[in-house]
């Protein structure tokens, strides 16, 4: 994944709370681990778990224009924060379970700072 992909994937990623991109429903035994694994990274305020599978949807595996993709990346954060304030996120996520407010803020924060620390944008 380059950094173009890269934006493409979190711009993917933003839109499920969006109700943009629905990921397909985990088993019982998934979603414990992606419930507890929620909870370890805001009791310890741990990142992405290093290698945590990605759903198929988000995985981007073409070329992308880097300008666009920064400007598609930026109009969906709007939209999202847009979503956060009004309090109009999902209830449920299918792999971490019941989400709050805080869950959303805290995973997306976390996911998006992990992505662009890593490709230094």
């Amino acid at each position: 994944m380059n950094a173009s992909q890269m934006m493409k994937h979190c711009n993917f990623v933003l839109q499920v709370p969006l109700k943009k991109i629905e990921l397909p429903n985990v088993n019982a035994f998934f979603e414990a681990i992606g419930i507890v694994t929620k909870i370890e990274m805001q009791i310890f305020n741990n990142g992405i778990p290093r290698n945590m599978p990605t759903f198929q949807k988000l995985i981007i595996n073409f070329e992308c224009d880097f300008d666009e993709e920064k400007q598609s990346l930026l109009r969906t954060l709007d939209e999202y924060w847009q979503n956060f304030q009004n309090k109009s996120l999902p209830e449920h996520h299918v792999l971490f379970g019941k989400m709050g407010k805080k869950d959303w803020g805290f995973l997306e924060y976390k996911h998006l700072n992990h992505h662009l620390k890593q490709f230094n944008v």
